[in-house]
């Protein structure tokens, strides 16, 4: 399958893809329009209009999104918003509601259909009926109950994504308690750092597993974590692999009672699981979600911008201390079955993930960015090997796709496949720009802003800017804002956090441009933004330059300001596939920076690097290195246990010893 010719060909802001004449009648977006249109009396011309009415009414349209999607309440659910500020927003105050409640209620509707297809390295596929799950799902919470775990508790996991996590999440969800997860390659310290700030009840965990080739024994880990938890008064262990944790409640033992299965009903904000910051710095955020917010969220963006529903199956790598398993287990809100996978994504090739793909016929694939590049430079080419047929969008999120990724893929699949690419985070759970099924796609572009969420770009003085990097922002509260912080209980490190850089405005912490259409280029954390002689460039789009060339593996690039004014020094970082970094391809690289991108960007040193410091979700870590190379103690900047290869670190740090 190859890609059809564009309209516009393949240059930067060229549209890509386009929806068809009659999307709207095969969109679930239009579905919805329909209905707007019917029970509102509500017409728009365009997903434009649509947009713009939703962060104008916002009251009318998260109003229409709880009445579209059938949302209940036990108690009379009064008023939408009782105060249109940020922070101090309350969202439906009246309403109870329960988030695991109408999950289960569209699994009841479907029960006989898959709702999960299990794969890893350390055991047998797994497949599981909507009915399966809502019978472990009863399963699990009469164990947890018979645990004393009551309506507000904490339970954590230490576990992989496997169906288990699924299960005691719902369960947990159920009582009205309180979930949060790490996934097992995360060190004890990181572990007790996040946890032990929610003081737990129980933990789930498990005794090992095996990535790719290697077998984990996790229980050293465990232990240590035990040791520096007081509260939790049980530990369950989830069989996965060889080893087994000791006096503990085993999973079958757990699941072994069952009774009908009920839900707790609770305010809208009752917290339904806190997600962490990447915590490279200081002690990781406790960020708060809860049970309406994320309910009402993830069905707008997973039916109206994902285009979710019943027959669709998605498949996206995740660990379950990423935003995206909450985003995957939600999936199933639509009626979506979902692909859960543990272990080494890449095991045992590049491959993996598209023959998995066709394995268990997903409809819609998830991707990061960086795998969409390895495969590009390793010449795959995943729609003539393997039976895709199936597929029908593509989803990029987790740092930015350049544009030669968008091309890739679309010399690929060609047209009949919608590249959906977003930009989001933790702190909201969701979306913030991403596609739709009736916008275009743009090489090089996030296609829109997503329904319900009024963000722009400001510059230094707080104002709107279009064409050129700002601060993204929020502007209108939106249902799926955390609740809080966990332990903040003033609410000042909320504040500071969103609140203390435009007041009353949402800052995200990311540098993006919008276009005049409302496409958008993310091209990093504005807190690494580059800035030489008053001319602002976003880390990724440095790194698209660089990571061109065949021999460079991986690049990190930091700018150390100058207090005096100067335009400072901007190191390069770059890992090579062979070789030594030499004179004539240091040249190569400078010279391709300066005609890609400007002469004020072409750094002052260039820095061969074994490795690129990232956090365990795969993000660079960008300003850790920055502040180490300006003298910072390296253990109050970044904490070890936060990295996917602490021992990448090592060599940044003898690095900047020379430089002393």
């Amino acid at each position: 399958m190859t890609g059809d010719p564009r309209p516009g060909g393949g240059a930067d802001g060229d549209i890509l893809w386009e929806p068809a004449p009659d999307a709207r009648d095969h969109a679930r977006v239009g579905g919805y329009l329909r209905w707007l249109e019917t029970e509102r009396s509500l017409v728009f011309a365009d997903y434009d209009a649509l947009w713009r009415w939703s962060v104008t009414d916002i009251e009318a349209f998260w109003d229409s999104i709880w009445e579209y999607f059938g949302v209940e309440s036990s108690t009379p659910r009064g008023a939408v918003l009782n105060e249109r500020t940020m922070p101090g927003a309350d969202w439906f105050p009246d309403a109870s509601v329960n988030y695991a409640a109408y999950l289960i209620d569209q699994a009841r509707r479907r029960p006989d259909e898959i709702a999960v297809i299990a794969r890893s390295q350390t055991r047998d596929p797994i497949e599981l009926t909507f009915a399966d799950i809502e019978d472990q799902v009863a399963r699990a919470r009469v164990g947890l109950l018979r645990l004393g775990v009551t309506k507000g508790d904490r339970v954590v996991a230490y576990l992989p994504n496997i169906p288990e996590a699924l299960v005691a999440f719902l369960a947990c969800a159920s009582i009205g308690a309180i979930w949060s997860s790490c996934a097992p390659e995360f060190g004890p310290r990181s572990v007790i750092d996040r946890f032990a700030q929610v003081a737990p009840k129980v933990l789930l965990t498990i005794g090992g597993y095996r990535y790719g080739d290697k077998d984990v024994d996790c229980r050293p880990k465990v232990a240590e974590i035990l040791a520096a938890l007081d509260t939790v008064e049980h530990v369950v262990h989830v069989p996965y692999g060889p080893h087994a944790i000791a006096d503990a409640v085993g999973w079958d033992e757990l699941v072994a009672e069952t009774a009908p299965l009920t839900f707790e009903q609770v305010p809208f904000a009752h917290p339904l699981f806190i997600l962490f910051s990447s915590g490279t710095t200081g002690l990781p955020k406790a960020i708060v979600h809860g049970h309406g917010g994320i309910l009402l969220e993830h069905l707008k963006n997973h039916v109206l911008s994902w285009d979710f529903g019943p027959g669709d199956r998605l498949l996206w790598f995740t660990t379950t201390a990423w935003m995206m398993w909450n985003a995957l287990v939600s999936s199933l809100l639509a009626g979506t079955s979902i692909v859960m996978l543990d272990g080494n994504p890449l095991y045992p090739d590049l491959e993996n993930q598209w023959r998995l793909a066709e394995e268990t016929g997903a409809t819609v694939m998830g991707l990061s960015p960086a795998f969409i590049m390895a495969c590009r430079k390793a010449g795959l080419q995943p729609a003539e090997t393997f039976d895709l047929s199936q597929l029908r969008e593509l989803c990029a999120a987790g740092s930015p796709l350049p544009s030669e990724g968008y091309l890739w893929l679309d010399a690929q699949f060609g047209r009949d496949i919608q590249l959906n690419v977003g930009s989001g985070g933790t702190d909201v759970c969701t979306g913030i720009v991403q596609g739709n099924p009736l916008i275009p796609v743009y090489v090089g572009e996030i296609s829109g802003r997503c329904l319900g969420v009024s963000t722009k770009s400001l510059d230094d003085a707080g104002s709107p800017v279009v064409g050129e990097l700002g601060e993204l922002v929020i502007t209108e509260p939106m249902p799926s804002m955390p609740v809080g912080f966990w332990g903040d209980d003033d609410g000042s490190r909320y504040w500071s956090t969103y609140f203390d850089h435009y007041p009353g405005v949402f800052r995200f912490g990311d540098w993006v441009r919008f276009s005049a259409h409302g496409s958008s280029v993310v091209t990093g954390r504005s807190d690494a933004t580059l800035n030489r002689g008053g001319v602002r460039l976003g880390t990724a789009e440095l790194y698209r330059v660089v990571e061109e060339f065949e021999r460079v593996i991986d690049s990190l690039v930091v700018h150390l300001e100058d207090p005096e004014g100067g335009p400072g020094e901007l190191v390069l970082f770059v890992v090579l596939a062979d070789g030594e970094l030499d004179d004539a391809f240091r040249t190569e690289i400078l010279r391709a920076l300066r005609d890609a991108l400007s002469p004020r960007h072409v750094p002052d040193t260039v820095v061969q690097m074994p490795g690129v410091p990232r956090t365990l979700t795969g993000k660079k870590l960008e300003l850790p290195v920055k502040n180490i190379l300006r003298g910072a103690d390296p253990a109050s900047v970044v904490s070890r246990g936060a990295l996917a290869a602490p021992e990448v670190l090592d060599a940044y740090l003898a690095y900047n010893a020379t430089r002393s």
